[in-house]
């Protein structure tokens, strides 16, 4: 049976696997289902028809699901979901979809939200990211797998964010980050790779200094950037992690590409 303090309200429509645990003085809607293994630990609303997967951990003071920060939202029944395993800290702010956006934000498995971070509305947010404290992404932004959004960095909407990319701390990210590219400034520019997390998960030398490569003619000065692409495709076409940058780029989107501010950085 799901453990529910005296404190907390807990609407009878709302679906709890049963060892859900629910702490003092937390809000749990009508619409909202619970996974199994879920804590809620105090103070925190769930609403809107939102889903946690199994696992997830909620700390005090985050509200998740309420209503978007958008003028256009008008009570359409959108939706929520976050994924297994995932940790949302304190003061940490998600909200659902619109009818402009898809009806729907998600949120993937083992991510870790920091104190005071924002999901906004119709945001897809992949697995094993994580948000430092004060990491605020707009409506409609994309963020891959494995990616790191550094403390009080901010994400223009309908930006995207490559997996394993990082953007450093403070930035203002208002174009795309390629895949395992490293972003920083206001605005952010591109500083190199993610070496340093690519190492980290495992990726052989030779695959970072194949990356390294495409990078240096992707993003040198002479020539256009697509006719870089293309030689870029040309050379690395075997190169799975290479053509997913170039699949990256050449993708419909309605920002441009994050890019070093003065040639080749890193």
């Amino acid at each position: 049976m799901a453990s529910i303090h005296p404190t907390a309200i807990v609407d009878s429509q709302a679906e709890l696997a049963s060892d859900v645990s629910v702490g003092p003085y937390c809000i749990v809607g009508p619409h909202v289902r619970l996974g199994a293994g879920v804590a809620l630990l105090s103070h925190v609303v769930v609403d809107g028809r939102t889903s946690l997967g199994s696992g997830c951990k909620v700390f005090p003071f985050a509200t998740i699901g309420l209503p978007p920060q958008d003028l256009m939202y008008r009570g359409e029944p959108s939706e929520l979901t976050v994924g297994d395993n995932t940790v949302i800290r304190e003061q940490v702010t998600i909200n659902p979809g619109t009818t402009g956006g898809g009806m729907i934000t998600r949120v993937g498995n083992n991510c870790l939200l920091m104190v005071g971070s924002h999901v906004a509305h119709d945001c897809t947010v992949g697995d094993n990211v994580v948000m430092a404290n004060n990491a605020t992404l707009a409506g409609h932004v994309r963020v891959g797998d494995y990616a790191v959004l550094g403390g009080l960095s901010a994400v223009h909407q309908f930006v995207r964010i490559g997996r394993h990319a990082i953007v450093g701390g403070m930035s203002g990210v208002e174009n795309d980050v390629i895949p395992y590219g490293s972003a920083v400034g206001n605005r952010a520019h591109l500083t190199g790779l993610n070496v340093v997390g690519l190492k980290r998960r495992g990726f052989k030398r030779d695959d970072v200094h194949t990356l390294r490569n495409a990078y240096r003619l992707l993003f040198a000065r002479e020539g256009s950037l697509t006719e870089r692409l293309e030689d870029v495709s040309t050379m690395f076409h075997e190169n799975a992690l290479v053509m997913d940058i170039v699949g990256f780029i050449r993708a419909e989107t309605s920002r441009a590409i994050c890019q070093p501010w003065n040639g080749i950085d890193g």
